[in-house]
């Protein structure tokens, strides 16, 4: 009863409420996050034994189907969840709403830009060029 009286007498009257866009959002975050775990000590583990190695041992490691593979998710899921930490921070702090929406799309142009980017320099190392 507490929430009624804290909405504005409009929003009483059209009974509007939360819009609930965050949990898509919020879920989002969490699934990458969890994502992220498993892809994250695989390359740890994959840097550590490749400390050391050339361009030509990178190579011959991503011509596996499993590497190239693993390394694009790892590549894809790091911006993703990247750019959805970064879209709750510009929400909390933009001073307006012309600079909120700007600063979103560029965070996520950037965060595609460097993923495609990142994707397409492993598709080239595991197949050559």
């Amino acid at each position: 009863m507490a929430e009624a009286r804290l909405r504005s007498p409009l929003g009483r009257a059209l009974g509007l409420g939360s819009a609930k866009e965050g949990v898509a959002h919020w879920w989002a975050q969490r699934v990458s996050a969890v994502a992220l775990v498993p892809l994250g000590l695989w390359f740890c583990a994959c840097l550590i034994s490749l400390a050391g190695a050339d361009r030509l041992d990178l190579e011959a490691w991503l011509h596996g189907p499993i590497a190239a593979i693993l390394m694009m998710l790892t590549i894809g899921a790091v911006f993703y969840h990247g750019a959805l930490g970064l879209q709750v921070v510009i929400e909390d702090y933009a001073p307006s709403e012309g600079t909120k929406i700007a600063g979103i799309v560029v965070v996520k142009l950037v965060a595609l830009l460097l993923a495609v980017a990142g994707i397409f320099s492993v598709l080239k190392l595991a197949f050559g060029a």
